[in-house]
């Protein structure tokens, strides 16, 4: 293998640069020419390929969003569509390429192996949504961006003893509605794996009032909906305030932890060893702490395991 090249593909996610950076710069270390694609798969068919040196890479680590950029590609869902692709990357003599993004990018990777290109994904999407790998770059940075807002919320919430009730992003994931909420002592998690009773939320709300709770904070995921009319509900119900915040976009962005940072090294690092070692339709990811990489195929038929002790914990400790 003498060239590689690199894309993000799918919705943004932080850690996403730094993942980028790993990849180049341990591609050059191992005596490798590297190419940034950018706008994924649209641009890849589009030949928006650049050639990347370390400097390419300086001073992205701390970036949120994606250097490379992103874009959906409904031509490269067509088999004609992937297999012009895949001529663009023979083109340019790119014997691999690694694919960060989420489940739909996977699918991208898969379809490119299939005519003849090793392919290696790394997980990058906020939701948390790929259930072979314990955590999704992406994903530690939401949680903390959802905190902080729930954290400001909770202030003025406070101030006017209301109900605070805010929707999450996650897709059909309840994983960042139930780690922020617990970090940040919500009274209720509402999430899509749970489901949940509108008079039964109420009622909690109105017991905890007997019992002089003048404020409640509710965070449910988007895969739930619905933020609004909850907050009309219990409005209406319990006669306490209540205000929705969709917090939307805004967790996609911003500067990644030092956790996403380092996971987005150690799965970067690992995929152009993969690509090395002739694999190809492999996904890595982290397990029990540990980098693990599995064929694509597999990854994504693994059912999604809910954290049931997690909910358990933040339902103890609500009220």
């Amino acid at each position: 293998m003498k060239k590689i090249g690199v894309l993000t593909s799918g919705g943004d996610a932080p850690g996403m640069n730094a993942a980028i950076r790993a990849v180049v710069r341990t591609g050059l270390d191992k005596g490798l020419d590297v190419m940034g694609i950018q706008r994924g798969f649209s641009g890849l068919i589009n030949g928006e390929l650049f050639q990347m040196e370390r400097k390419s890479v300086a001073d992205i680590i701390q970036r949120g969003g994606t250097i490379l950029r992103t874009a959906r590609s409904e031509e490269f869902k067509t088999e004609a569509g992937q297999k012009k692709a895949a001529n663009i990357l023979s083109a340019f003599g790119i014997d691999g390429l690694v694919v960060i993004g989420g489940d739909g990018s996977f699918h991208g990777a898969q379809a490119l192996a299939k005519h003849g290109i090793k392919t290696v994904g790394i997980p990058g999407t906020i939701d948390n949504d790929l259930a072979y790998t314990e955590y999704t770059i992406g994903f530690d940075t939401a949680v903390n961006t959802v905190l902080d807002a729930i954290n400001k919320l909770r202030d003025t919430s406070t101030s006017h003893e209301r109900v605070s009730i805010v929707e999450v992003m996650g897709r059909n994931c309840g994983d960042i509605a139930v780690y922020a909420g617990l970090a940040g002592g919500a009274e209720s998690i509402i999430v899509p794996e749970k489901g949940y009773d509108v008079n039964v939320l109420c009622r909690t709300i109105l017991e905890g009032k007997l019992r002089g709770k003048m404020h409640n904070l509710i965070i449910i995921a988007e895969g739930v909906g619905g933020a609004n009319e909850i907050a009309k509900k219990v409005e209406e119900v319990t006669g306490i305030g209540a205000r929705a915040t969709i917090l939307g976009h805004i967790q996609r962005g911003g500067s990644p932890t030092a956790n996403d940072r380092i996971l987005a090294s150690r799965l970067g690092y690992r995929a152009v060893e993969l690509l090395l070692e002739g694999k190809t339709s492999t996904v890595v990811g982290v397990q029990g702490g540990k980098v693990i990489d599995m064929g694509i195929d597999e990854a994504l038929t693994i059912k999604a395991k809910f954290n049931e002790d997690l909910y358990l914990i933040g339902e103890s400790l609500s009220y």
